[in-house]
């Protein structure tokens, strides 16, 4: 990547939370502005299957062993994001309306751990930024294994009548597999061609802008149908912001037991506190009849969590370094 492009992918970085609530915006007022939502809906699946491809691009898969070589780090992270934290959601979602539909969408964002813009953030609050993009493809591996199994526990039969296997597997297998398989072969191609490793670059420079595409291309389908989703999506968000105050003191608590040091204790801290919200979408929108309800749920938790995350980047980098002590 060259200067230019990695000041450029900088940028975008820094910026991406104003960029995501400019898209919102921009989605809302083209929903009020042109009526009919279908070919908007029609579009969700596209932008989604680029935005996890470039997104799944970032994920250093090839180099899965140093995830696994910080053993002591990688241990405290997948046990608080696969059993802390489904605890948590546990008790929270005792608090959610006893509607199968809208418990699921909570369970859906809230059970998958992020695996993207949650480094950025990292990195902004100061925390192991490298350390938790080198566990990325172990936290997706198992959110994906086990999300399944916490579905059926926590919504028992009503889980089997909403996730129908067939949608659902043909939304994993289209929407992230082969996304997820393409990314392996573009850093495959990066590292043994100077072409490859051109093209890498300059998709490296999407995630952020594919992003925003998904937001507006989702705010727009979902606007003109919102009023029979706009009051569950509001009755959920004071859950969806229980949950950021409390996971990250999750993932703190949880640094100190493993012994971590400062920065790996912030970034368990992030992991905790930041979902897998637009990857899980086109799970949700497998779900027959999920529009406009799912995607307003899972939304309305990527609005909560980028609002969360502006907090994170200042009170995590302040507390974390007394982080062996106070927590």
């Amino acid at each position: 990547m060259t200067p230019d492009s990695r000041t450029l992918r900088d940028r975008l970085e820094g910026s991406q939370v104003a960029i995501y609530f400019a898209a919102v915006i921009a989605g809302a007022l083209i929903a009020l502005a042109v009526s009919g939502s279908a070919s908007w809906e029609a579009a969700i699946n596209p932008a989604l299957v680029l935005m996890l491809f470039v997104t799944f691009l970032q994920v250093p898969l090839a180099e899965l062993g140093r995830g696994f070589g910080r053993l002591r780090f990688l241990g405290a992270l997948l046990a608080v994001n696969f059993v802390a934290v489904p605890l948590l959601v546990a008790v929270l979602v005792q608090f959610v309306p006893n509607d199968p539909m809208i418990r699921l969408g909570v369970l859906l964002v809230l059970l998958c751990p992020c695996i993207d813009y949650v480094v950025t953030f990292a990195h902004l609050g100061r925390a192991d930024a490298k350390l938790l993009l080198a566990s990325t493809p172990a936290l997706l591996v198992v959110q994906m294994l086990l999300l399944p199994i916490y579905l059926r526990l926590f919504l028992g039969t009503a889980a089997s009548d909403l996730v129908q296997a067939g949608p659902f597997l043909h939304a994993f297998l289209w929407l992230i597999a082969i996304p997820l398989a393409l990314a392996v072969l573009v850093q495959l191609w990066a590292r043994r061609s100077a072409t490859g490793a051109r093209a890498s670059a300059a998709l490296g420079l999407l995630p952020v802008p594919a992003t925003a595409v998904v937001l507006l291309i989702v705010i727009a389908a979902v606007v003109p149908q919102l009023g029979q989703a706009i009051g569950a999506a509001l009755r959920v968000v004071p859950i969806y912001i229980a949950f950021a105050i409390i996971a990250p003191l999750v993932g703190w608590v949880a640094a100190r037991a493993a012994k971590l040091d400062a920065e790996a204790g912030r970034a368990l801290a992030f992991s905790a506190a930041t979902r897998n919200s637009l990857v899980v979408l086109p799970l949700a929108l497998a779900v027959p009849g999920a529009v406009p309800l799912l995607p307003a749920i899972i939304v309305a938790q990527t609005l909560v969590e980028l609002i969360a995350e502006l907090v994170f980047i200042r009170t995590v980098s302040r507390l974390g370094s007394a982080l062996p002590s106070i927590v």
